[in-house]
């Protein structure tokens, strides 16, 4: 009872731990609220851009359970945000309008502490004065009486002198007796108090205070429990979402990935066949005679038409050609009588003269190449030529059953217009059926114009699928049998031979006039084995000895 000034201050320590714990709720909430949203942004950062190549890739289960991955991230992330809402719905907002109530009550029981020790104060002084005014008015009747006492004793006194001291001790012992009667009142109305103060009034304030206290304590224990629901209501959620990353996780087929990869980049090519062994290590001896160069023009028809019947090689799969003479070497015709040593094979003068005429036609195939290459990185032509056989055909696919779609689209809306129309003319209040007719004459205008689309990409679609997987060597017989007859053929049949993986090979006018490039860059690379076409005539100007034979000074011969 004589600690009501620790009680205040400990009540309003009580009060400074509850916001300071409301203050602890508030920043978890900012936390939680923080985290989602960085949460969120993770996972926006990492999802695939739309109508982007990481779109595509998410086509593999290994890329699918990452997408699963964010798409739970984001649920874990709203997982937070309800953490952060149910906290401050069920605790911050909760205790903040509990500590105002709280403050009210611990003002209102502390006022009336204070008022009771107020009204016990007063009675005290109001004891004290009256016991204070009763000792006066007994010291002033008693010096009264001993006045009176000598007035009566002393015969040199009047009887009037002595009536009156009598009179005026007979009024002090009054006043004295009512000072003491007031006394005896407050001291019996201050007992009453005090007990009413010290086993009344004080307790009931204390119990109230102490009611507050236990209730605070009471309230901030069941907010720290539900501090903790509120975590726990969200765990078989978020253990859900943690599931489902799991479920996506198992759900990862490899070989299935594999088969994906094999559908999107197959080719549709035949491999190469195999190479010829060239057996370098046997010297071949061939006779110095006048019937050589007839002799090469037979061996030259005979290796025109059996390399026809050789596996073609891919466009960059180096052959092998045979080592240039060395410098030193002299010609064995230089040496009128010197010995006939062992020749090394030579390519004749006709076939290098054919190789110098073929070079431009390579350069020619070498940049439809490139421009394939070019064509599938960046806007490929309509009919997708530059793509594989087996991707062209897809993309071909693709294209005609979007294009199906939209026909069938506008089939359903003809249907739905043709059936407004009959409407119209049964109901003509209902609305005017010749702008319907308008609208049905776009619609097979539309439809006339995806029919032609469709049908123009079935029929690159039907030219591809009844491609066999040998047509290289079919055509290079059947361009074989006209390479007599045009210079034109011949660089149509190297674009043809020549097409790779990277398909796609037209050629513009104008980049074959600015190709600068020698002739001979691209011997290793393309080594054609048919010869061009007959163009005019040349005289050899001295002997040289061929690979296929002797050429002789002087005679004219057609290349």
């Amino acid at each position: 009872m004589d600690q009501f000034d620790t009680l205040e201050k400990h009540t309003q320590w009580g009060i400074d731990i509850l916001e300071k714990y409301i203050k602890f709720v508030k920043d978890r909430t900012e936390i939680e609220i923080n985290y989602a949203k960085q949460l969120r942004n993770l996972a926006k950062k990492y999802q695939p851009k739309k109508n982007s190549k990481e779109e595509d890739e998410y086509t593999y289960s290994s890329c699918q359970a990452f997408l699963a991955t964010l798409n739970e991230m984001n649920d874990y992330a709203g997982q937070h945000e309800v953490i952060s809402e149910n906290m401050t719905s069920q605790i911050t907002m909760e205790l903040a309008r509990y500590v105002q109530e709280l403050k009210q009550e611990r003002k209102s029981h502390f006022h009336d502490g204070r008022k009771a020790q107020q009204h016990i104060e007063s009675c005290w002084k109001q004891l004290e004065s009256s016991k204070r005014r009763f000792e006066r008015d007994c010291k002033e009747a008693d010096r009264a009486q001993q006045y009176f006492e000598k007035m009566d004793a002393d015969i040199n006194v009047t009887k009037a002198d002595v009536e009156k001291a009598r009179q005026q001790a007979q009024l002090r012992h009054q006043m004295a007796e009512d000072s003491k009667g007031e006394y005896l009142s407050t001291l019996q109305k201050f007992n009453h108090e005090q007990r009413e103060h010290y086993h009344t009034h004080i307790p009931n304030i204390f119990q109230k205070i102490q009611d507050m206290e236990e209730r605070r304590i009471i309230r901030i224990g069941e907010s720290m429990k539900t501090f903790a629901e509120v975590d726990r209501q969200v765990t078989p959620i978020i253990g859900k979402c943690l599931d489902e990353i799991t479920k996506a996780v198992d759900s990862i087929d490899p070989k299935h990935d594999s088969q994906l990869v094999i559908d999107a980049f197959k080719s549709g090519f035949e491999p190469p066949g195999d190479v010829d062994f060239e057996d370098f290590t046997q010297p071949i001896k061939r006779a110095v005679s006048e019937s050589s160069l007839s002799n090469s023009k037979e061996s030259k028809s005979e290796s025109r038409f059996s390399s026809k019947s050789k596996g073609k090689l891919w466009p960059f799969i180096k052959k092998n050609k045979p080592p240039p003479l060395p410098p030193s070497s002299a010609s064995p015709s230089a040496l009128p009588n010197g010995p006939q040593s062992p020749k090394q094979p030579k390519e004749p003068l006709s076939h290098r003269f054919n190789e110098f005429m073929t070079s431009k036609p390579k350069i020619h195939c070498f940049r439809s190449l490139k421009r394939g290459l070019s064509l599938k990185l960046g806007g490929g032509p309509e009919d997708y030529s530059n793509l594989p056989p087996e991707q062209r055909r897809k993309k071909l696919q693709q294209k005609v059953d979007e294009i199906n779609k939209d026909i069938q689209k506008e089939l359903d809306q003809r249907e739905a217009l043709t059936k407004m129309k009959d409407v119209y003319i049964k109901n003509p209040q209902m609305g005017d059926a010749a702008s319907v007719d308008i609208k049905l004459a776009e619609l097979g205008q539309n439809l006339e114009k995806l029919r032609l689309e469709v049908q123009k990409f079935e029929g690159w679609l039907a030219e591809v699928e009844g491609r066999l997987p040998v047509r290289t060597e079919v055509m290079r017989r059947q361009s074989g049998a006209y390479e007599p007859q045009s210079n034109t053929l011949t660089v149509t049949n190297c674009v043809q031979d020549r097409e790779s993986p990277d398909g796609g090979y037209t050629e513009e006018p104008s980049q074959e006039s600015e190709m600068k490039t020698p002739t001979t860059e691209f011997d290793d690379e393309f080594d054609d084995e048919e010869p061009l076409p007959t163009i005019g005539t040349c005289k050899a100007l001295y002997t040289f000895d061929g690979k296929g034979g002797i050429l002789q000074a002087g005679p004219r011969s057609f290349r």
